[in-house]
């Protein structure tokens, strides 16, 4: 069961913070995360700008002064972020982050404050001091310079932002940032056994990411990713809500919040370009390209990656005048030296679906191992575009040729086509159902299972007429 409250039922906003007053935010945490903050605006879409972003910026201030860091809510800056990525993180400084893709999962005012309240949480108990990223093959392109020189790519190539903001935490730290955060959002006037609802929420929602799996890649990380869960955490956060003292209740749906939601972008913004299964489409680059049968496309701002077991291709706009300068182009960005000399390796060139293609591959050391990195540039009408590969040493293309065969350009026509979803927000009328309703969702596969899921919604329970549900529409 789903516990919501609404707005008028919460209390004044000047509740007393959940913790006594320990400390302020210091100044070198200020400065940490402002260095960081324009690095993860990048990393997950920069910010949202629509009437959403403004609503979680209240909710979000209004849980951080329960902290203890600060009275003041201007020592936070809390950012809706332009991420078809369901996750939310904080770093030092008072910088509190959420995506809208998150932000659309949820169904009350009260969930949105439990995710802003643990993450809070993790700065008030400084979790972001010294947590590592695994070390993959998957996260040497992410690392770029010194690929070719075998620095230690995981020690000093990710960005400062990444380090702080999307790395993963203990199953200690985040009970404890759990503990806070109903804390937290209690002290702030909301229903601490929206917690365990969130918790619940975002189990689903990955559970259904595994089954559908076409845009849930892994480049950018979600939120269960970074925040390690199990059904024990569900438990355990009701048993801190049950110890607030506050009885379990079933309030009205709040209708405020998900009016709120209504227009809400979803999934990718087209500006970006769009994934459609293993297809990424870009209506103002004018290209597509398919992945591989068992690879992952993620989208980023700067950058298109595709992963796997077999290695990990990452597409962005070529530098260079031709195929063979964007390429020793490319080679130098990785060896973090930019006047370094063309790589060993033949040039070697091939067409693909009428356009001209040239690459070079060259023996790399990553993590102290040998891997292949290819550089492939394609000659569009208006620019060159690469692809950068990483395989283990001596696969070369490997598994990414299909990827490259399926290389094209998009018609005026297609490109056109390409249109965004958003969030609808409708109010249930009487001889509804679940399954007419999720026909409505703008998907070919899982609507079922993607309309429950967004609404949080038990498969088997009759809806009420006049109650509003979520829906995925395109436009």
């Amino acid at each position: 069961m789903r516990h919501f409250i609404t707005a008028a039922a919460l209390v004044a906003l000047t509740a007393t913070p959940a913790l006594a007053q320990t400390r302020a935010i210091s100044a070198s945490e200020k400065a940490q995360g402002a260095r960081a903050n324009p690095e993860l605006l990048a990393e997950f879409g920069g910010p949202y700008r629509g009437p959403q972003a403004a609503y979680v910026e209240r909710v979000g201030k209004r849980v951080a002064v329960q902290s203890g860091l600060s009275n003041a809510q201007g020592d936070f800056t809390v950012t809706l972020l332009n991420s078809p990525v369901e996750n939310a993180f904080a770093i030092p400084g008072g910088y509190v982050y959420v995506t809208r893709q998150l932000l659309a999962l949820m169904n009350s005012e009260a969930e949105l404050a439990s995710v802003l309240g643990h993450e809070v949480g993790h700065v008030a108990a400084r979790h972001s001091q010294g947590r590592q990223r695994a070390s993959t093959i998957g996260s040497i392109l992410a690392a770029g310079a010194g690929l070719l020189t075998g620095s230690n790519l995981i020690g000093q190539g990710v960005s400062s932002a990444a380090q702080l903001g999307v790395l993963g935490y203990g199953r200690n730290q985040e009970y404890q940032a759990d503990g806070l955060g109903v804390r937290y959002i209690t002290a702030a006037g909301y229903d601490p056994y929206a917690a365990a609802d969130m918790l619940s929420a975002l189990g689903a929602s990955s559970q259904l990411a595994q089954r559908t799996s076409g845009r849930d890649a892994t480049a950018v990380p979600s939120w269960f990713s970074t925040h390690p869960n199990s059904e024990d955490r569900v438990r355990r956060a009701v048993k801190l809500a049950a110890e607030t003292g506050r009885p379990e209740t079933n309030p009205a749906q709040d209708t405020g919040f998900l009016r709120m939601l209504d227009g809400l972008p979803y999934d990718d913004d087209p500006s970006q370009g769009v994934i459609d299964g293993q297809t990424f489409r870009h209506p103002d680059l004018r290209l597509r390209f398919s992945a591989p049968s068992g690879y992952q496309i993620a989208n980023g701002t700067d950058a298109v990656t595709v992963a796997g077991q077999g290695g990990q291709a990452q597409f962005q706009i070529g530098r260079g005048n031709d195929l063979a300068a964007a390429i020793n182009a490319r080679f130098a960005t990785l060896a973090g030296n930019a006047s370094s000399a063309a790589p060993a390796g033949e040039l070697r060139s091939g067409t693909a679906n009428g356009l001209s293609y040239a690459y070079r591959t060259a023996r790399a050391s990553a993590n102290n191992r040998a891997v292949d990195a290819t550089v492939v540039a394609y000659r569009f009408p208006s620019a060159i575009y690469t692809f950068t590969l990483v395989t283990p040493a001596g696969s070369g293309v490997g598994p990414f040729a299909p990827l490259l065969d399926s290389v094209a350009t998009l018609t005026p026509a297609e490109a056109a086509a390409i249109k965004g979803k958003r969030v609808r927000i409708v109010t249930v009328k009487a001889g509804d159902t679940v399954d007419s309703l999720a026909r409505q969702m703008a998907y070919r596969d899982y609507q079922r299972e993607r309309f429950i899921t967004l609404n949080g919604l038990d498969p088997d329970a009759p809806l009420t007429p006049g109650h509003l549900v979520k829906v995925i529409v395109n436009g």
